[in-house]
């Protein structure tokens, strides 16, 4: 298992466009990532539970890598974050 904190910087926070290409993105790995926030948890495959997180600038969010390819899932991960969140 791989974790890491990212905080969001994008002023309108976890948004549809952004969202979407992140699921797109989580699609391309068998690792299962997860979001958690607080006590609030979602797939990053799932796009609705997702945004139904509320996340918002500057949130602290946890991503739990977890699977066969995590090492390079994660680090895909939060290169991703960092250019779009």
């Amino acid at each position: 298992m791989k974790e890491f904190t990212y905080r969001i910087t994008d002023p309108v926070g976890i948004h549809a466009r952004p969202a979407g290409l992140l699921v797109k993105e989580a699609k391309n790995f068998k690792s299962t990532i997860t979001f958690i926030k607080g006590d609030k948890s979602a797939k990053a495959t799932s796009l609705m539970k997702l945004m139904g997180m509320g996340i918002v600038q500057n949130d602290e969010v946890t991503i739990r890598v977890e699977g066969e390819d995590e090492d390079t899932c994660a680090a895909a991960i939060e290169k991703f974050m960092k250019e779009h969140f």
